[in-house]
């Protein structure tokens, strides 16, 4: 192709000309230091050109090379564990070259092409295949088993196939195509901006078990789901992603940082291979791609990263695996794009976004989703994101928030006062809502237990109930309330400070499965049924609010999931103690 010269610059904006030929989303490389840019516009002969660098030193005149191709990533063994920037260059590597900072122009492959992998065949030679087809597999690490699979675009019948060790480029296996024969290696490539195919959708039916009580009981999100996570500064919404990266059911884990802060990338980095994953007992990083892009990256760089992180996703969840993309924030991301709109002279939406945000959100997260894998026999992954939004001083009306709100099914939104309260997770329970609670709800009926849903139901109107009882208290004060009502308060407290609040930090308490859940909730609402019937026979609500049983329903936290039956204990105990009470008032003359 013709190389083209730079005849503007406005800072991460770069305008050419003479790259005839050249189309949308091809990437270019800029100067003499082959900075990445991407174009994003073509009017006549002019090209709009983002670069993923600072475009210090760049002037008019200066050369750009056209590559012919869209922005891709590369696929293959070696991508878990694997650190990268938003164009998915390995930061471990370039730090071994450069030091700790990126240093403009540098460039490294997102694989290594020297490590050997040891590829196992599934099919043999003569066996016809199709795109999205296991071919084999290689142990890439601990707990994943990469799945070569078939590439897209490529049917017909294995030629040649066997067990050997090498590198990501060396041939594995030749197929008999309509075309002739191909060549297949380890490594594939796919453009970022497009979705990679699936067979059909299904729907999401299976709850993705966090560990956090509020939102697996309360709030629930399904694999194949999506999820927003609004709020101000300061409110927990990076501790929650982090929350949800270590926890979540998911076979593989994307944590996109995207324009967040270096010091919270680095507490992820530091943190995640000294966590022990609690399914498998081996370093959390065993199953885990991150990709980093620092708020002091080129701000272009920043809607390049959330893409990256997708893709790689999508590339897992094809070989039948379920993927939990984390994308912390997609309001720097908006930012980016506000950025680089305004440079193009582009009409202005609400609040100075382009008129285009929305449907990019959308775009992104509708590439989430249960499906059947591409591929003759059918497989079942999914892809499940959870993305942060930090809208400036925590406006849920702004245009990225309501822009989000329109596309996910899941809103778990994020209280400052709570979070100020030292309450975490600090999600507002009576804002936040979940559109897969009533599926999440038949699921576990069947799997957990039948009273799933009456349990949550009673409690999640305990809770309401409580909320509008509060003003009542503040205006006269808690004295005037009727015995019934007071009661509800006091049963209201034992569900926030009991169930909703949990301790990041304690071992035991970070992570509480599905039936732990329901048995420590129905320990409170049992409480709460059995007394209203003492109050009802005349027992004083003092004397049931000063029973010792409290006390462990408070501790019931720290039982051990091996521990279960201790719940049933607590319950005797409960009944037993009330029921003592009921009997006290009975005998009275």
């Amino acid at each position: 192709m013709k190389q083209g010269k730079v005849i503007r610059v406005s800072g991460p904006l770069v305008v050419a000309t003479g790259l005839a030929g050249t189309r949308m989303y091809e990437m270019v490389r800029v100067g003499e230091l082959r900075l990445f840019g991407e174009v994003i516009e073509v009017r006549g002969d002019e090209y709009s050109i983002q670069v993923y660098e600072e475009t210090e030193g760049v002037g008019p005149g200066a050369p750009v090379f056209p590559t012919g191709e869209p922005l891709s990533v590369e696929l293959g063994p070696g991508l878990i564990a694997g650190i990268y920037d938003g164009v998915q260059r390995p930061l471990d590597v370039l730090s071994a070259q450069h030091g700790d900072y990126i240093v403009r122009g540098a460039e490294s492959d997102a694989l290594d092409r020297a490590k050997k992998w040891r590829f196992v065949p599934k099919v043999e030679a003569g066996a016809r295949v199709a795109s999205g087809d296991v071919l084999g597999t290689v142990r890439e690490s601990a707990v994943v088993e990469h799945r070569i699979m078939v590439p897209h675009g490529i049917s017909g019948k294995v030629a040649e196939i066997r067990e050997v060790e090498a590198t990501i480029e060396e041939v594995i296996a030749r197929i008999e195509t309509d075309d002739g024969v191909k060549d297949i290696t380890m490594l594939q490539k796919w453009p970022v901006r497009r979705g990679r195919p699936t067979a059909r959708k299904l729907a999401p039916k299976v709850p993705l078990v966090t560990g956090q009580r509020v939102l697996d009981t309360f709030f629930p999100i399904t694999k194949g789901g999506t999820a927003c996570v609004p709020g101000p500064f300061g409110s927990g919404k990076t501790v929650v992603q982090h929350q949800l990266a270590k926890w979540a059911d998911a076979q593989i884990i994307v944590y996109v940082g995207c324009g967040e802060r270096g010091n919270e990338m680095t507490d992820v980095l530091l943190e995640f291979p000294e966590l022990l994953d609690p399914n498998t007992g081996e370093p959390l990083m065993q199953r885990t791609v991150l990709v980093a892009n620092t708020s002091n990256m080129p701000v272009a760089a920043r809607e390049a990263s959330v893409f990256t992180g997708i893709t790689m996703a999508e590339y897992y969840r094809d070989m039948g695996y379920d993927v939990a993309l984390m994308a912390d924030s997609t309001s720097r991301w908006a930012e980016a794009m506000r950025e680089m709109s305004g440079r193009l002279e582009e009409m202005p939406g609400e609040e100075g976004f382009p008129a285009y945000l929305a449907s990019r959100i959308a775009a992104f997260y509708e590439r989430s989703g249960r499906v059947v894998c591409q591929a003759s026999e059918e497989r079942e992954g999914s892809l499940s994101i959870i993305g942060a939004v930090s809208p400036p001083g925590g406006d849920l009306s702004e245009p990225v928030v309501q822009s989000t709100l329109r596309v996910v099914k899941v809103f778990w939104g994020l209280d400052a006062e709570l979070a100020y309260s030292r309450h975490f997770p600090a999600i507002n329970w009576l804002t936040s809502y979940s559109l897969y609670l009533d599926t999440v709800d038949n699921h576990c009926n069947e799997n957990v237990n039948e009273n799933w849903s009456a349990v949550r139901g009673e409690a999640m109107t305990i809770l309401q109930r409580e909320a509008g009882l509060e003003e009542l208290v503040r205006l006269v004060g808690m004295d005037t309330l009727a015995a019934e009502d007071r009661l509800l308060m006091h049963v209201a407290r034992m569900i926030r400070e009991d169930f909703l609040h949990q301790n990041a930090f304690v071992d035991i308490d970070t992570y509480t499965s599905l039936e732990k859940q329901h048995k420590m909730l129905g320990l409170i609402i049992c409480y709460y049924q059995k007394a209203q019937e003492v109050m009802a026979a005349g027992a004083a609500l003092a004397d049931i609010t000063a029973i010792s049983a409290q006390e462990a329903i408070g501790r019931a936290k720290m039982i051990p999931e091996d521990q279960i039956a201790r719940f049933d204990e607590v319950r005797q105990q409960i009944e037993r103690e009330l029921d003592a009470l009921a009997k006290a008032e009975v005998n009275q003359p």
